[in-house]
This record gives C-alpha cells, structure tokens and sequence, in this order.
C-alpha cells in the first residue's frame, strides 16, 4: 500500500485526515505561494496547490502527495490572516452580512509514477450580520487572528454563520468529499485504508 503524505503543517488539515481515519505522514511543502498571480480564483486555487504538491513529490521516492490551497473571497479581494487584533476587526467589519466564496486547490501526485489530479471546491458561506460588540468580544478570544477571513467555522466563529452552500470542511480547509473522489481515482478506497481496519 503506497503512504499518503499531507503536504502541509495545517493542525486543522491534519484533524480532518484523521477524522476520515486516514492514516498518512506530514512533509511540509517548501513552496512560495504567490497570491498576485494574475488568475481566477479557482485556478489560482489549483495552481498553488499543486506547487505545494510537486515541491513534496520532486524530493520523495514514492507515495501519493496531497497539496491544499484554501482562501476566502469577498467580490474581488481575497482575505488572508488578518494576525492583529485590529486588522481582525477591520476583516470582520467588511464581511460581516456578506456571502464569502471559500476556494481549495486539492493536488494529488504519485510521487513514483508522476500521475497527478488537480480539482478545486467552491462554498458559499452567508455571514450573519454583526454588532461592534460581537466584533470586539469574539477578536478579545484571539481565535480569527490566524484564521483566514478572520472567523474559524470549526470555533466560536460558527456563530456567525448564517447559511452555508457547499461542502462544510472545505471551509475549515479540505474538501473532504472532493478529495476522496480524487484518492479513488488513484484506486485508494478510504475505508481499506488506514485506521479503520485495524
């Protein structure tokens, strides 16, 4: 069976693999994402991600490489981290009642053979509208300032979510439904896989 490696550092990438039962090892990805390229968002998606995935492949032997982008977009702009307290708030402001479109780039590649799939996800995520006070104590527990669009769904953040249309872990990070069509088309079944038939 060929191993499974996670190209990222993410903690939260890292529970959903674990939450599907999956059993694979981590190899950071050295690549240098460039979010000026001058692209549509779901290709920009697919392009970093699979920058992220060939980085880690090129220097194994053998295994199937996961490579993951994800990034918020609010009409044109994208969102990042917002990392102060201040940029959080002034983040929270903007999209606060708006509908956000979060994009992932999954890239899968055989690092033996070179066989490689590249797909994006697309979810709507409805923000409900937030008072200065919700603003101001939800950036007082210091959660959105590591989380892109400066909310995390799988947190207190959740609170704000009105209504959401897609796949619900893409928000988090990884569309775990997209990449499990993907992990078939490379003959790994999930449920043969790993923790589940120990």
């Amino acid at each position: 069976m060929k191993e499974i490696i996670l190209a990222s550092t993410s903690p939260r990438r890292k529970g959903l693999l674990q939450q599907i039962g999956l059993e694979f090892k981590i190899v950071p990805s050295n690549y240098e994402e460039d979010m000026t390229l001058d692209l549509l968002p779901h290709k920009l998606a697919m392009v970093l991600a699979r920058g992220k995935a060939v980085d880690v492949a090129d220097r194994l032997k053998s295994g199937i490489v996961i490579g993951v982008d994800t990034f918020i977009v609010l009409g044109k702009h994208r969102i990042g981290k917002p990392h102060t307290a201040d940029v959080a708030k002034k983040t929270l402001r903007k999209i606060s009642g708006k509908v956000l479109k979060i994009y992932s780039g999954v890239a899968i590649i055989d690092a033996s053979t070179g066989k490689e799939l590249v797909d994006y996800e697309l979810t709507k995520v409805k923000m409900r509208k937030m008072s200065k006070k919700d603003i101001e104590q939800y950036v007082a527990t210091g959660e959105p300032l590591d989380k892109a669009g400066a909310f995390a769904i799988q947190g207190r953040g959740a609170v704000f979510v009105e209504k959401l249309e897609g796949c619900n872990s893409n928000v988090i990070g990884l569309p775990l439904h997209k990449l499990v069509q993907m992990l078939n088309k490379f003959g790994i079944d999930i449920f043969e896989y790993g923790a589940w038939n120990k």
